[in-house]
């Protein structure tokens, strides 16, 4: 019997008002995923790496467009859907997400094609910086914030200007490079210690948010990459500084594992990903630069256990879609 065609574009209309902002958290995690397999091979010295690196970087541009379009169709048949996720106290967090993606895909076309790399982050540069203006402008307007609508997804966008180096610098643009440097360190701290008062004075995190908690990885983790590529490679007293402060947030995340790996399975999951992918290259940098055979170490067990996380995420994702657990209704 043919399915009623009113009915289909319902159900799929419905889904599409559903359709988070979270995914691009999705695009994150691949193209962390990515720099981490060109880190790896440039510091094992694997050549055959070069074909599964561009197999990878294939996937997040195509995943990252398919993501890009779904949302945009979704702002064109959906506007206040959007409007509503904006105005969403913890979903705003994730709109600095798209130009992340965006960010990240440049530096992984960087070593292929470095005038499609220089196009792509002028354009996501660009329109981090005027999300995050947006966010932080929404952030300290009249609407009112609670103590529980503040989670390490707040990061974000901090961590969106402390990437725009990683491949900014490389194009030569240092003074550029600083400004985001300087204004995505001064929001880690600003809101690490908000973060901090918020899980020790107030009310646990929702189960469905705990995931974020991995992101208290990411900001110095991308600090010390990119500080690395403002700084000439060094690895100085503020790199060790950093790297340590990520290592010590790596230490705090293993505490709570029991917990996290019970969790029900949501779109917050992927918060897993991107953390763990900057540790990696972090770690593997910071072998590279010193020598030092146990950051070498580290970067392979945190490889191995990115792949996993990814794998992972990928058979969760595919095996919600297929049981409509996605794009659904909160509550």
């Amino acid at each position: 019997m043919a399915a009623d065609p009113t009915l289909v574009s319902e159900s799929i209309s419905g889904k599409l008002v559903h359709f988070p902002v979270t995914f691009f958290a999705v695009i994150m995690g691949l193209a962390g995923l990515t720099l981490a397999t060109h880190r790896f091979a440039l510091s094992f010295g694997i050549s055959g790496a070069v074909g599964l690196e561009y197999v990878l970087t294939a996937i997040t541009i195509l995943t990252f467009l398919a993501v890009c379009a779904v949302y945009l169709f979704k702002g064109i048949r959906h506007p206040h859907a959007v409007a509503a996720e904006w105005n969403h106290p913890v979903r705003i967090a994730f709109f600095p997400a798209i130009t992340i993606g965006g960010l990240l895909i440049a530096a992984t076309l960087l070593p292929l094609s470095r005038t499609t790399a220089h196009l792509l982050w002028i354009i996501s540069a660009t329109a981090h910086l005027a999300v995050t203006l947006g966010v932080v402008a929404a952030w300290i307007s009249a609407r009112p914030f609670e103590q529980a609508h503040l989670t390490p997804a707040w990061f974000i966008p901090a961590v969106g200007n402390v990437l725009v180096p990683i491949a900014g610098a490389r194009l030569g643009y240092m003074e550029v490079s600083w400004f985001f440097f300087s204004v995505g360190m001064l929001f880690w701290l600003v809101f690490l210690t908000l973060v901090f008062n918020r899980l020790i004075f107030h009310n646990p995190i929702a189960e469905r948010l705990l995931p974020t908690l991995v992101i208290l990885i990411a900001p110095p983790s991308a600090g010390f990459i990119a500080w690395l590529q403002i700084n000439g490679g060094d690895v100085d007293t503020v790199a060790r500084l950093l790297y340590y402060s990520a290592l010590m947030f790596v230490l705090v995340t293993l505490t709570q594992i029991r917990k996290l790996v019970k969790l029900p399975f949501a779109m917050s999951w992927w918060a897993y990903s991107f953390p763990v992918a900057a540790f990696t290259i972090a770690s593997g940098l910071f072998a590279t630069a010193t020598g030092a055979l146990f950051q070498q170490a580290v970067m392979l067990v945190a490889y191995l256990v990115l792949w996993s996380i990814i794998i992972v995420l990928i058979a969760r994702t595919v095996g919600a879609m297929r049981r409509d657990e996605i794009c659904r209704p909160d509550g």
